[in-house]
């Protein structure tokens, strides 16, 4: 297995920051359910606010070399047994992904820079991560806006990125199962692809 992507599968590097990002997201989704269900007066709250935030942006960190990788190592192409509508679908599909993984932990950085309390983010208690400037240094009225809307928008991304996984993983299965081609295959450690020696 090579380190780039070729025209047959993905590389070493793609797998593996697909696969940490995804598992940090799905991760993510269920702990942050976890933890807006959790009192307001709950000690347990802070500690798992900070991990919380300290996973999130380790994720964003990956997604941007993510990005950054898919930039100059172009990916496999879709087999060409789709047809052009639903290349289209495929490729809107995996751009709006890259939106959604970049979005949720930049809104939750920006929510958080925007805290009526200015309470460090101490990721992974290593250091102490800066608030976005231009935001934390807002009046407090127009904080409490922003706020709540980086909330909202913090939210509303991340039921977006549920329902996308959903479909993403469902047109992943049915590749496999039901095309029976190397879709899935080709972004999998340890298989082989037609054509590969």
């Amino acid at each position: 297995m090579t380190v780039r992507n070729n025209y047959l599968r993905y590389g070493t590097v793609a797998m593996t920051l697909h696969w940490l990002i995804a598992a940090g997201i799905i991760f993510m989704l269920c702990f942050g359910l976890y933890i807006a269900l959790l009192p307001h007066g709950d000690p347990s709250l802070f500690p798992l606010v900070q991990l919380h935030k300290s996973i999130g942006l380790t994720i964003l960190v990956l997604s941007l070399l993510r990005v950054m990788w898919r930039l100059i190592n172009p990916v496999p192409p879709l087999p060409d047994t789709l047809s052009p509508a639903l290349k289209v679908v495929a490729r809107a599909t995996h751009v709006f992904l890259y939106f959604l993984i970049l979005a949720i932990p930049l809104s939750g950085w920006a929510m958080v820079s925007a805290a009526r309390l200015p309470f460090p983010t101490m990721y992974f208690g290593l250091f102490e991560w800066p608030h976005i400037s231009f935001i934390a240094s807002l009046p407090l009225d127009a904080k409490t806006v922003a706020r709540h809307t980086f909330s909202t928008t913090h939210l509303v991304l991340a039921i977006m990125t549920a329902v996308l996984l959903v479909l993403h993983v469902g047109a992943a299965l049915q590749h496999h199962f039901v095309y029976r081609d190397d879709t899935l295959k080709r972004m999998l450690p340890g298989t082989k692809v037609r054509g590969e020696a």
